[in-house]
């Protein structure tokens, strides 16, 4: 099937064509239609399968009809992240080229003034995160009952990780006549009741089965130790050792991780960025502006790169941490082998994420294969660096092991001599030494501690710790405030009344 057979206008029909697509996808094939009947869609697909596109290009040929007033936008778009949210303003711009929309960016970072400029003019599109869309709701900038269109995108995301009572408080202020649409990779049990809430009469398009990872990724697990130092030269020897590998993303649990993991490879001389939630607008689009344009080979990022972001050309998904949810598994390896490009994804394990592993493998429906790395010298001076001490000399695999026993057969029996021979050839001190060595501070406690003092003799009782007698306070020779100069007021007599 073609584009051109899905009913989308000639305008939009060009801008793809000039974009160099003529098929579409699965899930735009299956959705578009439904999206243009004016229904409500479901659609659900893997990371990679043009899910923005699905929603971007009926949404323009719907657009063409109307226009937007001051501060009243005609449809709205809700995204998980900036970084997402400013992909889309991409795809809007590239698709749109032959239309004139007024698309407007509601994100935080951002100054509020030039978003209020975008919002006077009239917005047709305008996308948001959902804090930024209320900050401006509540400072009365905009009135969303102009609204025909709503798109929740990554809808497990927007209603899992904190932002349910936000998109109900949305959902709210919109016209009950509207249009809604969810698309997501991943659709659990209980988020799909929650989806049902704000849906009518959906229409559910299924391109894949939900929770699934692309064929087009190959999947590898390696072992590790459990501290973060070793996890770390498993890494560099991973990126190393790599075949094919033209950039990288590096997924981290935690923000401090993030930060460690970026210094790390970069003192070991990788081209290396990093991206995270708590890093400023202008610093977050400025990195990954340069990993899109190969001026970084490496990415470490947490997992707000993780969905949605289209960067074709990732040949390697590292996961430095298992995540604790299964469901960001799929989204981080689906950074990688998109648009049927072929993908490697690398997750490095310890022990105590067995339970996560297991948690993947039965979302997903399918083990990952284990690649084992032996422990090279790096590994080795690595866990040993960390605490403080020097790597053991390896040991020569051609040694005899009889070449041992001799000192252990020793052993025992120097330590069954009798103490009493090593004091009777060892000669007497002098009792001057004796003293002067008494007198001096214990060298192994410091110098700024005091002498202990000339140790108890063997045999003598240790002396009671009683508590001190305290001392009789001392008779002041003089009370405190009398002398004999004694000013003459207070000499003179004192007259009483008769």
């Amino acid at each position: 099937m073609k584009f051109s057979e899905l009913g989308l206008s000639p305008k939009v029909l060009a801008a793809v064509e000039a974009v160099g697509y003529d098929t579409p996808t699965p899930i735009q094939e299956q959705a578009i239609p439904h999206v243009l009947a004016r229904r409500d869609v479901l659609g659900i697909a893997q990371t990679g399968t043009g899910k923005t596109a699905g929603f971007v290009l009926p949404m323009l040929t719907t657009l063409e009809r109307g226009r937007a007033r001051a501060r009243m936008p005609r449809t709205l778009i809700l995204e998980p992240t900036r970084e997402l949210a400013a992909q889309v303003e991409e795809s809007f711009n590239s698709y749109g080229a032959n239309h004139k929309l007024t698309v407007a960016l509601l994100i935080g970072g951002v100054s509020f003034v030039d978003q209020l400029k975008k919002l006077d003019r009239g917005a047709d599109v305008l996308i948001a995160t959902p804090g930024r869309l209320l900050d401006h709701f509540e400072r009365g900038n905009l009135l969303m009952n102009g609204v025909e269109i709503l798109v929740i995108d990554e809808a497990d995301r927007m209603l899992d990780m904190g932002f349910i009572p936000d998109i109900e408080r949305i959902c709210k202020l919109l016209p009950f006549t509207r249009q809604t649409l969810f698309f997501s990779a991943t659709m659990p049990p209980e988020i799909k009741r929650l989806a049902d809430a704000f849906l009518s009469n959906a229409v559910r398009v299924e391109a894949s089965a939900p929770s699934t990872a692309a064929t087009t990724v190959t999947q590898l697990l390696v072992p590790s130790g459990r501290e973060s130092v070793d996890k770390r030269a498993v890494l560099r020897k991973l990126i190393r050792d790599a075949k094919d590998l033209t950039n990288a993303i590096i997924f981290c649990n935690r923000k401090r991780d993030v930060a460690v993991v970026q210094r790390s490879l970069a003192r070991h001389g990788f081209s290396v960025g990093a991206l995270h939630g708590d890093m400023d607008q202008r610093s977050r689009m400025a990195t990954l502006a340069d990993f899109k344009a190969n001026k970084l080979t490496l990415l470490v990022a947490s997992d707000v790169a993780a969905r949605g972001l289209d960067i074709p050309a990732v040949s390697h998904v590292f996961n430095f941490d298992v995540p604790t949810h299964a469901e960001d598994y799929i989204h981080r390896i689906g950074r990688t082998g998109r648009a049927g490009r072929k993908g490697t994804a690398i997750t490095i394990a310890t022990p105590l994420d067995r339970k996560y592993v297991a948690g993947i493998a039965k979302l997903t429906g399918q083990p990952i294969e284990t690649l084992e790395v032996e422990a090279d010298d790096e590994l080795a001076n690595a866990r040993y660096a960390k605490r403080g001490q020097k790597p053991k000399p390896a040991e020569t695999k051609d040694a005899p092991a009889e070449a041992k026993a001799p000192a252990e057969a020793d052993a025992p029996a120097k330590a069954e001599a009798p103490v009493e021979a090593a004091k009777a050839e060892a000669p007497a001190a002098a009792p001057e030494k004796v003293a002067e060595a008494d007198a001096k501070p214990d060298e192994r406690s410091g110098s700024n501690q005091r002498s202990r003092g000339p140790r108890r003799p063997k045999g003598e009782p240790r002396p009671q710790r009683g508590k001190r007698e305290r001392e009789p306070a001392r008779e002041m020779e003089t009370a405190f405030g009398s002398s004999e100069d004694v000013p003459q007021f207070l000499l003179r007599p004192v007259r009483t009344s008769t």
